[in-house]
């Protein structure tokens, strides 16, 4: 058996890097060889309107957000870990909560009016409605984004206002503040739909507590609810791997799901081998 890891060539994250040598690490010790691809090569496309492919692999492990390459891949027959859908979902925070409404908890979420005209002008009404709805402050969000980056927490309505007008013209959210869990969720790796370790993480000086912005994690121990939940959104967005954000509330709320979720900062903290963990069911899938 043989694979590619795929990865991004513009991403120079040393969590990101590494994270491709540790899946690497773990496949070679499986007697399964991998050979670590940026995805820049244009080694997928459509020649004369056909899908074609020049790699010669049983599998993709898919660490970009490219779709348009994983869904070629498909086209072609690979096997993409993550799939390519799921992977379009996730990538989308907006699109993540309309496919998981109505079936886990989640935070009272608003999507953003698109603006196509650069010079148009926000609604004042239209914001008054979002405070009237989730009072202030409240976390705004843009749609695309990674690592905590494009998500901000708004105290007043001239700084909404400000913002809005900013990134009116790109997918955002509004969302409410969850103020006992401002500076900490718990992140949950789930492989195969279950659950493989989880860590609570902390920061005491941001109210994101992505270990990017400087968030330090330590050991949770999860609860069955949470077990519960974190299997219900791996299943509804037909994930083989994830880490799911869950907001600290008197119900665990999902607040963001990453189909490539880091995973440094978990084996750390936790002792767990997730990178063994994954290379595993990716192998038992591939022979199944």
């Amino acid at each position: 058996m043989k694979g590619v890891i795929l990865t991004n060539p513009y991403d120079k994250n040393p969590a990101q890097i590494r994270k491709a040598s540790r899946m690497q690490e773990e496949f070679a010790k499986l007697g399964v060889q991998t050979e670590i691809v940026k995805n820049d090569g244009f080694f997928v496309y459509l020649k004369e309107g056909v899908p074609f492919c020049e790699l010669e692999t049983d599998f993709v492990l898919y660490f970009d957000k490219d779709k348009y390459t994983s869904q070629l891949l498909e086209k072609c027959g690979v096997r993409v870990f993550n799939s390519a859908k799921s992977i379009e979902i996730c990538d989308d925070k907006m699109q993540t909560h309309v496919e998981l409404s109505g079936k886990v908890p989640m935070p009272t979420t608003l999507a953003g009016a698109l603006c196509y005209n650069p010079k148009g002008e926000v609604s004042v009404e239209y914001l008054q409605k979002a405070v009237e709805i989730l009072g202030l402050p409240m976390v705004v969000k843009q749609c695309y984004g990674s690592l905590g980056e494009q998500v901000y927490l708004v105290k007043t309505f001239d700084e909404l206002l400000q913002l809005v007008q900013k990134i009116k013209s790109t997918a955002y959210l509004f969302q409410k503040f969850v103020e006992k869990s401002c500076g900490k969720d718990v992140r949950v790796i789930v492989i195969g739909k279950k659950v493989a370790c989880a860590l609570l993480r902390q920061n005491e000086k941001d109210f994101r507590s992505n270990v990017a912005r400087g968030g330090k994690g330590k050991v949770f121990q999860v609860t069955d609810e949470i077990k519960q939940i974190c299997k219900n959104v791996a299943t509804i967005l037909d994930l083989e791997y994830c880490g799911i954000d869950l907001l600290i509330d008197e119900t665990p709320l999902v607040c963001e799901v990453n189909s490539n979720a880091m995973f440094d900062e978990a084996e750390r903290v936790t002792g767990v081998n997730v990178a063994k963990l994954f290379a595993e069911h990716i192998v038992k899938s591939i022979k199944n």
